[in-house]
């Protein structure tokens, strides 16, 4: 994830496409988080109230999808400087940040809502969430790209969806909360993987128009 070059015709591709996945992702996961209030729908088969309600939840995931796609971006520049300042001590440094950024979902969270004589165990599970799918989505980014990708990519998948996940988390309204991870992990996944795709077909494209140009 160091320097990478996309025309921008492919980022207006991945713009589209990630909006796309933010749109679908946040529309199945409302229907399913807010089942009790929607499923009326289904067993009297309104079609117009299933559409309606897709369509409205569909527009929503947009906004989870452009917190998405500006946090990915702000990474990138991030981790150039990161790379700059910190060298070859900056993957040491993002694994410092994961440890913190975990460990303040976690705690924070419990002192915040938490009462008394609660388990521990609801606040940890978002955690171990993120970080299970941050390990699979790094893992796939690695063994796709090379080995030096697993630390950015595993920082990207934790620290950076834990800060988009920040204003929902605030509020502590379970439906909220998984409402907004499910697009934001789906969209952060699928740059994540997509990234080295259009680099490496932006580089063909330029490589095209300098052998035959216009």
């Amino acid at each position: 994830m160091g320097d990478t070059i996309v025309t921008s015709r492919n980022v207006v591709k991945l713009f589209f496409s990630t909006l796309l996945i933010g749109g679908f992702v946040t529309s199945v996961t409302g229907f399913i988080v807010r089942w009790g209030e929607f499923s009326p729908y289904f067993k009297n088969i309104e079609l117009l109230s299933i559409i309606s309600t897709f369509f409205w939840l569909f527009c929503f995931g947009f906004i989870f999808s452009l917190v998405s796609q500006v946090a990915f971006f702000a990474y990138l520049t991030v981790h150039r400087f990161g790379l700059s300042i910190f060298r070859s001590f900056w993957n040491r440094v993002q694994v410092v940040l994961i440890v913190f950024a975990l460990f303040d979902l976690v705690y924070f969270r419990y002192r915040a809502f938490a009462e008394n004589g609660e388990s521990l165990l609801p606040y940890l599970y978002p955690a171990l969430l993120i970080l299970a799918v941050g390990l699979v989505a790094a893992y796939y980014k690695a063994k796709q790209t090379n080995k030096k990708a697993f630390i950015p990519a595993l920082f990207f998948m934790t620290v950076v969806t834990i800060v988009e996940w920040v204003p929902v988390l605030r509020i502590n309204d379970q439906n909220w909360v998984y409402l907004m991870i499910f697009p934001l992990l789906a969209c952060n996944i699928y740059q994540l993987l997509i990234l080295h795709k259009l680099h490496e077909s932006s580089i063909r494209e330029r490589s095209a128009k300098v052998e035959n140009p216009a």
